[in-house]
């Protein structure tokens, strides 16, 4: 993609958020890569992850170490082409690569939202997203494509507006978290919290960082991206240095490589903004409304799904992934089919797709 220049979306209108509470304006910082056709049919929102942001591709400048964060998906002759499509990354709501989050000024008090910043859901960045795409002049999604948190952004979209997308690429998410997967995000919001330097949240205006905190976060957060067998392939009980030094510091590859994890982590990313995404993540379950049925919730949806699952995941399993196929499967079998159609194109319809992965076709 070359060099790419962030933009920003500045919206004045309130935002309702899930929590009762209102934003009074936002911005959201953005990017896009392509060109918008004149239908304006092409667009393609990609959504980030929990620690991503709006930069998805390409470089801000000769001197970046790495890319951005999905470059080896888009770009010109990638799965993403930008020879074709135009697409759009943006950073949520409660980011902090610039969009209205914890780390900026809250126009009531003229001081940085910090704690204050309101809880954001899965629900209100997609509502956000939408203003951007009205202010891009983007009536309908060609797809909405992320992976864990942002896949669980392209089945929020899917299901809140599914007249405004086309395709939903669901990647290696979930319907919603299980216990399990809620218990590690608490340790790790104490872990933050618990750091003396958290100043309950006002830690920017005492001028620290709780670093302790937020890498102890992110240490955790990686134990459960890997699952046991890849961290076996990658880095067995390898030593660092060859020989074990009978003490507390780094001995083993696998320690080495979660601190300097958590230590890269801390210089770019904000404690309270880590708060914030794992909460979402907590709280989505669009099923909740429904009775605790998936499907009844995926009843009002018109995308076609691509839902993908990696066979090493462990947080996000391929069975989670299967629950979202099934539920799509059940919603199209109880839709009436089309007058004039046929059963051949009504059973194209009605097969969501799930593709399972690999741990050695996920690096390809």
């Amino acid at each position: 993609m070359g060099l790419v220049q962030p933009r920003s979306f500045r919206c004045d209108t309130p935002l309702q958020l899930d929590s009762g509470r209102e934003l009074p304006g936002f911005e959201l910082k953005y990017e896009t890569y392509g060109t918008l056709n004149a239908a304006r049919s092409n667009a393609v929102l990609v959504c980030h992850a929990l620690s991503g942001d709006h930069h998805a591709a390409g470089w801000h400048s000769t001197q970046d170490k790495r890319p951005g964060w999905w470059d080896h998906c888009i770009g010109p002759g990638k799965p993403i082409d930008t020879d074709r499509f135009f697409v759009v990354a943006c950073n949520n709501l409660g980011g902090c690569a610039g969009s209205t989050g914890p780390n900026t000024i809250n126009p009531a008090t003229g001081r940085l939202w910090g704690p204050d910043f309101p809880i954001v859901t899965v629900r209100d960045w997609v509502r956000s997203q939408a203003l951007l795409a009205d202010h891009l002049g983007i009536q309908r999604f060609a797809a909405v494509a992320g992976g864990s948190l942002g896949g669980m952004q392209a089945l929020q979209w899917a299901i809140e507006f599914p007249g405004r997308v086309r395709s939903a690429l669901v990647i290696a998410a979930a319907p919603r978290l299980s216990a399990q997967n809620i218990a590690f995000n608490e340790v790790a919001r104490k872990a933050i919290m618990s750091d003396p330097d958290f100043h309950e949240g006002r830690y920017a205006e005492q001028g620290v960082v709780p670093r302790r905190g937020l890498m102890l976060a992110r240490m955790l957060g990686h134990i459960t991206y890997l699952s046991d067998g890849l961290m076996r392939q990658k880095f067995g009980r390898e030593l660092r240095e060859g020989k074990i030094s009978f003490g507390f510091d780094v001995e083993f590859q696998i320690e080495s490589y979660l601190r300097h994890q958590g230590e890269t982590f801390v210089d770019r990313f904000d404690a309270n903004t880590y708060l914030l995404m794992t909460k979402a993540l907590d709280y989505f379950d669009p099923a909740r409304e429904h009775g605790d049925d998936l499907a009844a919730a995926f009843r009002r949806a018109q995308a076609r799904f691509l839902v993908i699952a990696f066979s090493s995941d462990w947080r996000f399993s391929p069975q989670r992934s299967r629950e979202i196929v099934r539920a799509r499967a059940t919603r199209s079998r109880s839709m009436t089919p089309m007058r004039g159609s046929s059963s051949r194109a009504r059973a194209s319809r009605a097969r969501p797709s799930c593709g399972q992965w690999s741990a050695s076709s996920a690096s390809s």
